[in-house]
């Protein structure tokens, strides 16, 4: 990291509002004992699973005081999910993995059973009418990927062999095996959520902090600061 900044690198969140708002204040304690440049970057992953999609999203919009600076990027499921607002076909990919729960919070019923491609499209353009324009615009504006001295942070993980800056999208959001299993030097350290790991994966070239809070109640951040991680969580003893 450069001298005098300290990054909070978040995993996948899942509508876990009541998790996120712990972290946070750990987040607030944690850099309340230094005067370094807080950041805060969220890996992607608000919606679905989780109870309280629309209030999560609302805590990671505001939970934290505006004295850290703050980068949210995008996951699968919000690119799933901005895919469905344009493209109804989606919907049953979408509900594979864990779409209910979104449809649920915005009010809009999920179908029962199998759906026609009518009520495929219905239940579109009745998620379109009930998205607060807040949170539309957050969603619309997540980014790919960001990269902070040696630390590259996305969601998913990246192409090995590929250029950092030259990364399809749909990897950064999507890609699995290819990465995790990869050794290489990736030119950055990839900071990553996505995949669940029932710990941290503190790997040489890697750091995966996703450790399924929607069903195992931990929520992890990464915390970076000169050349050292060390981490925080939900299960961490108060």
């Amino acid at each position: 990291m450069p001298e005098g900044v300290r990054v909070y690198a978040i995993g996948d969140i899942h509508g876990r509002a009541d998790l996120l708002e712990r972290l946070h204040q750990s987040i607030i304690k944690d850099a309340n004992f230094s005067e370094k440049e807080n950041r805060v970057v969220y890996l992607g992953d608000y919606l679905d699973r989780g109870p309280c999609v629309k209030k999560a999203i609302d805590e990671v919009i505001s939970g934290l005081p505006d004295t850290f600076q703050t980068e949210y990027l995008r996951g699968n499921h919000e690119d799933l999910f901005l895919n469905f607002l344009k493209d109804a076909e989606v919907l049953g990919v979408w509900l594979d993995l864990g779409g209910h729960s979104t449809l649920l919070n915005y009010g809009v019923q999920p179908p029962v059973a199998g759906f026609s491609p009518e009520q495929a499209e219905q239940i579109r353009q009745a998620l379109l009418a009930s998205v607060p324009e807040k949170h539309m615009a957050f969603l619309k504006t997540l980014k790919p990927y960001t990269q902070i001295g040696n630390y590259f942070f996305t969601h998913a993980g990246i192409r090995p062999g590929i250029h950092l800056q030259q990364q399809a999208e749909e990897d950064l959001y999507w890609i699995r095996n290819d990465f995790l299993e990869s050794k290489t030097e990736h030119g950055a350290k990839i900071v990553h959520g996505h995949t669940i790991a029932s710990r941290v994966q503190d790997c040489p070239n890697r750091i995966g902090v996703d450790t399924g809070a929607y069903a195992t109640g931990v929520l992890t951040c990464a915390v970076l600061e000169n050349d050292q991680v060390r981490f925080l969580s939900t299960a961490t003893k108060k």
